[in-house]
């Protein structure tokens, strides 16, 4: 189904595909297989997207961040490929949130949290899918934009892309895995590319 409004690619996404091998990636999913992930739950409403937190987790009741297990070491290497990726240092990203979507699963609209910072990056594993956008410009009118989401690729949100725009996920066909890595805090690489 076609988004409707006036197209415009967000200001501060950047995409690329083949971040990692085929042969990195099947490593990965290997991996990411044998990890307990449970339902992301918002306001007592359990997702049928599974989720696992590393370094920084998120409780949406209480809208605050805490610590958990750090990042597992399987996980470095794709962080420092986000990080080169998106120009910063492989350390600021202090959370990886590995995210399992069964066929049928979506991420309705939504910004990501203001507790994390400027650069948000996202490595889609497995089935490919879209990601949508939406703002609303001055009068307002609505912004659109979809950006297919391959195996192996990435993502980054900064600037506008980061701080204005909602995002989504309409309900993949096929098991999907992402591994999103995010900083805390606002930071001076907010502002657009």
């Amino acid at each position: 189904m076609a988004m409707r409004g006036v197209v415009e690619q967000p200001s501060g996404l950047q995409y690329a595909e083949d971040l990692i091998s085929e042969a990195e990636e099947a490593a990965l999913l290997e991996r990411l297989a044998q990890l307990e992930v449970t339902p992301l739950v918002m306001h007592g409403v359990p997702s049928r997207r599974r989720t696992a937190h590393f370094g920084v987790g998120y409780d949406f009741d209480t809208r605050s961040t805490s610590e958990v297990a750090p990042i597992p070491e399987y996980l470095l290497a794709l962080r420092a490929a986000a990080a080169r990726f998106s120009d910063v240092d492989p350390r600021s990203f202090v959370e990886a949130l590995v995210s399992f979507y069964p066929p049928g699963a979506t991420i309705s609209w939504h910004k990501d949290v203001r507790a994390f910072g400027g650069v948000v990056v996202g490595v889609s594993l497995g089935s490919p899918c879209v990601m949508r956008f939406q703002r609303t410009a001055a009068g307002g009118e609505r912004r659109v934009f979809e950006q297919p989401l391959a195996p192996r690729s990435a993502y980054a949100l900064t600037g506008a892309a980061r701080w204005t725009w909602q995002h989504s996920i309409p309900a993949v066909r096929a098991d999907r895995w992402s591994v999103t890595f995010r900083q805390l805090g606002r930071t001076t690489a907010e502002s657009p590319r």
